[in-house]
Parts: C-alpha cells; structure tokens; sequence
C-alpha cells in the first residue's frame, strides 16, 4: 500500500519512480486516492477526514486488493511518507491482523506540535467547516486521537521511521517526539534520523543516487518482513 501525502494531494507523476522500483522487486503496488485528494471535484476534496475515515479508505483499498488481486493477505505492508506516512502508522496500528509490516517516512506525528509550528493558513484547512471544524486550542482530544504519538501503544507490527533534521515540512521535532513515546511504551522498532540530508522533506522520496540509496532500507525492510 503505497500512500500519498499532502493535506489535499493526491498520487501524481512525483511517484512514478517509486512505483517502477517495487514493480520491478515483483510488487504489487496499490496506491488509492482517498478522501479529501484533489482531482475528483468538491465533494471528493471537501470529504477530508484528516487522521480519520481516510485510514478506513486505505483499509478498504487493501481488502479490495486481496479479492480482486493475487495478493497474499499476509503479506501486505504499508509504505507512506509525509501525511501518507502517518496514515501508514494509524492503519497498522488499528488492523494489525491486516498488514505486515509498516514504513512510515518523515510521518506527521502529532499535529498539536504541527499546527503550532506552521502557519495560520495550515491551521485554517484543518478548521474548515467540512473538516474539523475547531483549532487544536478548541478540540484537543481530537487532534490526539488523528495523532500517531497518541496511539504508540497499538504497535504490534514491524516498524521503521525515517527522517532527516533539515525537513522543512515535517520538522525532526515531530519525529523525535514519535520515537521517544514508541520507547516509553516498550515498542521494538527501528528508526534512522539523518544529517542535512539532500532533499529535506523529500531526502528519500526524489529520484537522486541519494535518495536511491537510502531507500535501499525500505527495499531490505520489505525483503524481509514481506518474504
């Protein structure tokens, strides 16, 4: 399941080669546009549901995959990064029984932090009327509970974070918070954090020697939990 990222965005040619390099491991490759992505009109783009019925989408795209695809059930990892990275976290971490594994790159990781670092007009989209509603400051528990560090205590897949401390988009901080609350309840998981790397927000998502070369962990990670 690979998840697209962006509060409005939707799958586009930014991840083509993502695609090519998993086909070409034999993957099957799902890569759905739920609720909220942009392309399919008002009512598609006002249905957000930021942390919430979205990660239901994605649940509902993979139990499409196992009957219409030949998809192993077992057998089937989450891969996202950015918002796509925190719908991975939230998926594994409500339908274990569903999923193998989870790769959850730069995640937004707790969105409190989130809004209070950008800027009013990213607070603005959350408290849309056809979304949220509220500001964090109106409606705390439900940014929590839309919220990965919030939910660590789920965790019963296998797990590796990424991020770099030169993201413009999701800062470290988020990221750093994730790993610490996943090391609070007792998690196993692995989690690499790199320095200034090329790219920032997108270090290992853009089609670069570099950032081929770190997904060379994604690659193993998936060999070995997927089989």
């Amino acid at each position: 399941m690979l998840t697209h990222g962006g509060i409005h965005g939707d799958f586009d040619t930014y991840h083509v080669h993502l695609v090519r390099e998993m086909v070409e491991r034999g993957y099957i490759v799902l890569a759905p546009d739920f609720r909220g992505s942009t392309g399919y009109g008002r009512g598609m783009y006002e249905a957000i549901d930021y942390g919430g019925l979205e990660n239901d989408d994605i649940v509902a795209s993979r139990d499409w995959a196992v009957e219409q695809l030949p998809v192993d059930p077992k057998r089937v990892a989450l891969v996202g990064w950015s918002h796509g990275g925190m719908i991975s976290l939230m998926v594994g971490f409500d339908h274990p029984d569903k999923f193998a594994c989870i790769y959850a790159g730069v995640p937004v990781s707790d969105l409190i932090t989130r809004l209070g670092y950008h800027d009013r007009g990213y607070t603005d989209l959350f408290a849309a009327d056809y979304h949220l509603g509220k500001p964090p400051s109106q409606a705390v528990d439900d940014y929590r509970k839309r919220s990965p560090i919030w939910n660590v205590e789920k965790l019963k897949l296998p797990l590796i974070i990424t991020s770099t401390t030169n993201d413009r988009d999701v800062d470290v901080v988020e990221v750093e918070q994730l790993i610490v609350h996943l090391k609070a309840a007792g998690k196993s998981f692995e989690h690499k954090i790199y320095e200034d790397a090329p790219g920032g927000h997108s270090f290992d998502r853009i089609d670069t020697t570099y950032a081929r070369n770190v997904r060379k962990d994604l690659y193993a990670f998936l060999a070995k939990h997927l089989k």
